[in-house]
């Protein structure tokens, strides 16, 4: 089993995690922001009052930032220090500031201490009826994020 102090010596398993949070933040739109003063941001004026909705989901796909932004590639964070915890606004799957998402502290020991211990004692095959060419990774927009059509993969043991 991996445990939550193996979880430093596995840098790629954290880099997976950061990847798949990119991708699919757990919640597309953080919550409502409220301007508290008139400011200019790339040319457009806010005025005070303004309620904003920041898109998760766009700044994690938006090509400007990521380099082939819709490829699923873990290596790109195992060099660039980029975190979930709030700090890099390139990489906000739980939002940052006072508002961020108050389970960040969970997740962040849990996921990778469950998705390590999972592929690590189990071999994974997809769904006999689930062809490779017909994964279908689109997804159902929401208050959160999930699978258009959910994924059916069978565990197993391994001895």
């Amino acid at each position: 089993m991996v445990k939550e102090n193996d979880v430093g010596r596995l840098p790629y398993l954290s880099c997976i995690v950061k990847e798949t949070l990119r991708l699919h933040p757990p919640v597309p739109l953080l919550l409502p922001r409220k301007v508290v003063k008139q400011v200019q941001l790339s040319g457009y004026t806010i005025p005070e009052g303004t309620k904003v909705l920041v898109n998760a989901w766009a700044i994690g796909r938006d090509p400007t930032i990521w380099d082939d932004s819709l490829v699923f590639n873990p290596q790109s964070f195992l060099e660039s220090g980029r975190d979930v915890r709030g700090q890099d606004f390139d990489l906000i799957p739980f939002g940052a500031g006072r508002r961020i998402c108050p389970g960040l502290p969970l997740a962040i020991r849990v996921v990778p201490v469950m998705l390590g211990s999972l592929l690590n004692n189990f071999d994974w095959s997809l769904d006999t009826n689930i062809q490779d060419k017909a994964l279908d990774m689109s997804e159902k927009f929401g208050i959160t994020l999930s699978k258009a059509n959910p994924l059916c993969v069978v565990p197993i043991p391994l001895n």
